[in-house]
């Protein structure tokens, strides 16, 4: 039995999702808001599942199908245009939960569905809410519910190759009929509205992707939601993918130099926690340092835990307030032997390097909040006594919220404001105007300064999106990492190159991914694509199998995890069917057009961050995508394992002295 606790929260993310997944993408029929602000969508998803009931995502069920994601369900009441008295057939009940919300806004609702399991289901789900005007049985949805016709409304939850004519036949002079209409892999929604006998007037609402609708008058049922097997195209990526030998050949990062001439070149990882992705970047990006004129190493880390390795890499003091980095969840993303390694190389190749052409290590994200205060009070202490009395007034308004900075995202919604946003601004306001006093004190002091001033402004501004879980907060977080690579470019000079490194859901094109095309999310990937065109570069990486590090929940331990084998009909499984331990595939066009063509339809791709649950993987951690439009290369390691975290003595008892970790 749920909890006061639990009903609280469901309702706060059912009114979070009305706001952010159907309001903000223009649904504004309020009794559709209102059924969907009432109607619990846990309810109608798997137990295990119902932490992802308010994503906006679709969901298995039962049967091997569907709940559809929560825009398309609101898309469709709204196109419907239902009223207090219509009755309703749906076409497809699924869990119930389309039928659930036309339950609150109609008289009557008749629903079918060709499974039984399913139809069962849902009249379960449907006594358990009191929901009392809905009548579900089993049958061929495509010849309709002739002896309950007419019907006012016809709501049909899969694609058919046409409108079925029963369907057309049923529905009221002056009803409307919303279907996805088109072929099995590419539909668009209709709305058919009945202006006499025999008159019918078509509506075009846009491209969607449903399951096949099966009947008599629609699919005969061999429609399969996967492409053809996977047979020939695993021969053509296998012919058109290059062996790789072990990462510590030289042979491994000369394979790459094609990609030298880029300006910006975007390494992935697919998870947060394999070392063959690390150690992998590690070579390449050594060889783009010494061969290539690469002098910046820009990672998906905080700004302030990046200055600590800059600082070590390019023998630059340490102060003496400075904390070591890499201190809070999750500590093995960067504090781990591979990057440690990595870190000891850098700091050599450095030694005997002019100061002004070494090498730096920079962190792009904006999660450091308190780290990058303190910074740029310790700047001010040193450089302007006067101006850090007045940044400490200013920053004040964010110290309570030390320990949670997202409560700080609460606290302002529930005030009605940005209670700090003024106060942060100004603060980077001032730093700038007096950028060109600082500057002559200590440039490089200055530029990690104003950094970090900027990562608190935009910081301020994530954890108050974050509160609603919007897209925003991913992309003002994508934008500032963004800004930052950028910045760095310019404060390095006319012909300054960077390596980026960070997970496959930022460098790789959001454009081509669910997250862009369902979510309305943009990545750091395709604003270098967008600003910088061909000078950007993105290069994705995949696994099978193995081990990986992560935690079950945010902020738990880390475990040593075995990933899953990839999933049939996903990428992953397409790469170790070709049968390479390690390969590099250009997906560049003209490159490898056999293959292009073979990957360009979108599959399922697996991202794994610093959480893996592997009992929810395929909804948790798969998304479509289309590779060749998401990446420009794409490198496989089938079998794959864990990194070294250096919390562990035995990783670091041998980690020289000077190692910036702190240990």
């Amino acid at each position: 039995m749920a909890t006061a606790i639990e009903v609280v929260d469901s309702a706060d993310r059912r009114r979070a999702m009305v706001a952010d997944q159907i309001i903000a993408r223009g649904i504004l029929d309020s009794r559709v808001l209102g059924a969907m602000r009432e109607v619990p969508r846990e309810a109608f998803v798997p137990a295990e599942l119902a932490e992802f009931a308010y994503e906006d995502r679709p969901l298995p069920i039962e049967a091997g199908q569907t709940i559809s994601q929560p825009y398309i369900v609101a898309l469709m009441l709204e196109a419907a245009r239902i009223g207090p008295d219509d009755r309703i057939l749906e076409i497809g009940v699924g869990s119930g939960y389309a039928a659930a919300l036309m339950s609150r806004l109609a008289r009557r609702v008749h629903a079918i569905d060709r499974h039984a399991q399913l139809a069962d289901s849902a009249r379960t789900r449907m006594a358990a809410l009191g929901y009392d005007n809905i009548v579900i049985r089993t049958g061929d949805g495509t010849r309709g519910w002739p002896e309950n016709a007419p019907f006012d409304v016809i709501l049909v939850a899969a694609g058919g190759p046409l409108v079925p004519q029963p369907l057309l036949d049923q529905l009221a002079v002056g009803g409307r009929l919303v279907i996805p209409v088109g072929s099995a892999d590419q539909q668009q929604l209709v709305r058919v509205t009945r202006s006499g006998d025999t008159a019918f007037e078509t509506e075009d609402l846009g491209p969607v992707h449903f399951v096949p609708l099966i009947g008599e008058h629609g699919w005969t049922g061999g429609i399969r939601d996967l492409p053809a097997g996977d047979a020939a195209p695993a021969d053509i990526v296998a012919a058109a993918s290059e062996p790789l030998p072990a990462i510590d050949d030289p042979a491994f990062a000369e394979a790459f130099d094609r990609f030298a001439g880029a300006r910006i070149l975007l390494l992935g990882e697919a998870s947060h926690g394999t070392s063959e992705f690390y150690r992998a970047r590690a070579a390449i990006t050594r060889r783009l340092i010494e061969r290539h004129g690469f002098t910046i190493v820009a990672v998906e880390a905080d700004w302030p835990d990046g200055a600590a390795i800059d600082r070590y890499v390019r023998h630059r003091p340490r102060p003496a307030s400075a904390e070591p980095p890499f201190q809070r969840f999750p500590t093995w993303m960067w504090r781990n032997r591979e990057v440690a390694t990595f870190a000891d190389w850098l700091r050599d190749h450095n030694r005997d390097c002019p100061a002004e052409a070494r090498a730096g290590f920079f962190g792009l994200d904006l999660y450091s909040l308190h780290a990058s205060i303190r910074a740029v009070l310790a700047y001010l202490d040193r450089v302007d006594p006067e101006a850090a009395l007045i940044a400490r007034e200013r920053y004040a308004c964010l110290g309570p919220f030390g320990a949670d900075p997202a409560s700080y995202g609460r606290m302002a919604v529930s005030e009605g404001y940005a209670r700090c946003e003024q106060a942060v601004v100004e603060q980077l306001r001032h730093l700038l105007e007096k950028a060109r006093d600082y500057r002559a004190a200590d440039g490089e002091d200055f530029l990690d300064a104003a950094q970090n001033a900027r990562l608190i402004a935009n910081a301020e501004a994530y954890y108050r999106a974050t509160y609603y879980g919007a897209a925003e907060s991913w992309n003002l977080r994508d934008r500032h990492m963004f800004e930052t690579l950028g910045l760095l470019l310019d404060a390095r000079g006319e012909g300054a190159k960077a390596v980026v490194w960070a997970h496959n859901s930022h460098i790789g094109d959001a454009r081509a991914t669910e997250m862009g095309q369902s979510r309305g999310e943009l990545n750091i990937g395709q604003l270098c694509r967008e600003h910088y065109g061909h000078e950007a570069c993105a290069i994705g990486f995949g696994t099978h199998g193995g081990t990986v590090a992560a935690a079950t929940d945010w902020g738990g331990a880390m475990e040593i995890k075995r990933v899953n084998p990839s999933r049939p009909g996903s990428y992953e499984a397409l790469f170790h069917a070709s049968g390479h331990a390690r390969a590099l595939l250009d997906l560049r066009e003209g490159e490898r057009p056999d293959a292009r063509a073979i990957l360009m339809e979108p599959r399922l791709e697996r991202f794994i961050g610093v959480i893996y649950r592997p009992d929810t993987e395929r909804w948790s951690h798969y998304a479509s995508a289309s590779l060749p439009e998401q990446f420009d290369a794409w490198v496989w390691f089938d079998e794959s394992s864990a990194v070294a975290p250096i919390g562990d003595a035995r990783v670091a008892e041998d980690l020289p002295d000077t190692c910036p970790f702190g240990l």
